[in-house]
């Protein structure tokens, strides 16, 4: 699938606005991906999961983990698709870590999934957990890497590569500008 496709499934779908943005990460941007919007789509999600699935399956993961919240529906579609068990780390007290019960295996070859990747941030903290718990992280899948390539995993693939402007809070035009800010993530932003 082209680019220039995916692209217009986020258009199509309300997923790609512009405006003045907090990132989970904590820098702003003019522009925003909210990938829910595109994967509330069952056919959406099975598409842009399923890149995800096939680009991994040669690696033959055992298990599928990825951070909540917003991973959550990714690795819950690539698990599907590859008939794997899913597991999602959420925050308690500003930290991602399991709960619920969930846990790695030794050796077991674990895929992080994420829906959209800037800093790379909360993939890093995922993999940190994985291999705190004895797994080995076979790659980290995404739909959108807005990262500009500064994300660096050892397998790294996503659907769709932008290159969006952020900016650090204090370097923001768009604050000088007196632009309101949203903060649509899942993450409270400090």
């Amino acid at each position: 699938m082209t680019k220039e496709k995916i692209l217009e499934i986020f258009k199509r779908t309300k997923a790609l606005l512009n405006g003045h943005f907090q990132l989970t990460s904590g820098l702003h941007s003019p522009q925003y991906f909210q990938c829910a919007k595109v994967l509330q789509y069952p056919e959406h999600a099975e598409l842009l999961c399923g890149m995800i699935a096939d680009h991994f399956r040669i690696d033959k993961p055992d298990v599928v983990i990825s951070p909540a919240l917003g991973g959550v529906a990714v690795g819950q579609e690539v698990g599907r698709q590859l008939n794997l068990r899913t597991l999602f780390a959420e925050r308690k007290e500003g930290k991602l870590q399991l709960r619920r019960g969930f846990e790695i295996n030794r050796d077991e070859k674990v895929l992080v999934c994420e829906d959209v990747t800037t800093t790379g941030g909360s993939a890093q903290e995922v993999i940190d957990i994985v291999r705190d718990n004895g797994g080995i992280v076979v790659g980290v899948g995404t739909i959108v890497d807005r990262s500009g390539d500064r994300a660096r995993f050892p397998k790294f693939f996503a659907t769709i590569a932008m290159d969006v402007l952020t900016y650090k809070p204090e370097d923001c035009p768009l604050c000088k500008q007196g632009i309101p800010i949203d903060k649509p993530g899942s993450r409270s932003n400090k």
